[in-house]
């Protein structure tokens, strides 16, 4: 699984104690994985792991998948507005939590954060905007179909994009939530777990792969339809953030895709066709 470099100069996202070609030592590589491991379980790993649990639920119970709900924006104290807002933000704020933990375990194995998630340029430009606006808009046009065709063929269960409550905040707080989510699996899953298994010795192929099964893993609770999708999606993406080494342009796709998808929920649930609903 090592890679091995033509060139003396250190890839970017090398350890910088580590030779090229070459491995970081044992013990090391015992603590990355510990890492790893440790961002997971707190955060992407494990809402994968209570999707596997999810989907054999819903493969288990009366009826096929589609007449079936995967929520996912809820009302967190139904019929008392004020205090269902306080708890959706403090959800959107503690989820970001692992974000943190994942640039301070990069900075301690000095790695430079800006290396990985921002290579050759300011955290944030133009082009990131660009470049995201034009994956959202080319995967969510693709999304919406095969959303609608696994839908037809009963592999996915009907997603149920929110069910807040008609507040003034709604709006807001859907749009907060998209961010979150962007925020959350593009830094840990783009800038942390791809990073870290290059930086353990895998291959940009393998590397990849492994941080696409797991965004298509954490997304089963939505039926097969959903896996397969969003492991399609993390190909595309991993292979786009080994070109361009930038976190932002992916930030900015999520943000909007998920935004279509939860105020367009909001709009369109009861009023289209072609929108499943239950």
């Amino acid at each position: 699984m090592s890679d091995v470099s033509t060139t003396s100069a250190r890839p970017w996202w090398r350890l910088p104690d580590t030779p090229v070609p070459g491995g970081v030592p044992e013990l090391a590589r015992a603590l990355l994985w510990a890492e790893l491991a440790i961002v997971l379980l707190v955060s992407l790993g494990r809402s994968a792991v209570y999707s596997v649990v999810s989907i054999v639920s819903a493969l288990t119970a009366p009826g096929p998948l589609s007449s079936q709900a995967a929520n996912l924006n809820n009302s967190l104290a139904p019929d008392r507005p004020w205090l269902d807002l306080t708890y959706q933000l403090l959800r959107i704020g503690f989820a970001l939590v692992p974000v943190a933990l994942a640039a301070y375990l990069l900075v301690r194995s000095s790695t430079r954060v800006r290396d990985v998630w921002a290579r050759s340029g300011r955290w944030a430009t133009w082009g990131d905007l660009g470049r995201g606006a034009w994956l959202a808009l080319g995967v969510g046009t693709v999304g919406v179909v095969f959303y609608v065709a696994t839908f037809t063929l009963g592999t996915n269960l009907t997603v149920v994009a929110q069910s807040l409550p008609s507040a003034w905040w709604q709006v807001p707080v859907l749009v907060l939530a998209a961010a979150e989510n962007a925020v959350l699996e593009e830094f840990v899953v783009l800038g942390f777990v791809q990073v870290r298994l290059r930086q353990l010795g895998f291959g940009d192929s393998a590397a990849i792969g492994l941080a696409a099964l797991l965004r298509g893993s954490y997304h089963l609770y939505q039926g097969f339809g959903g896996f397969v999708g969003n492991l399609a999606m993390g190909l595309l993406f991993g292979w786009l953030f080994r070109r361009w080494g930038r976190v932002m342009p992916f930030v900015v796709a999520h943000t909007l895709l998920d935004v279509g998808a939860f105020v367009g929920y909001a709009v369109l649930a009861g009023r289209v066709g072609w929108l499943p609903t239950l």
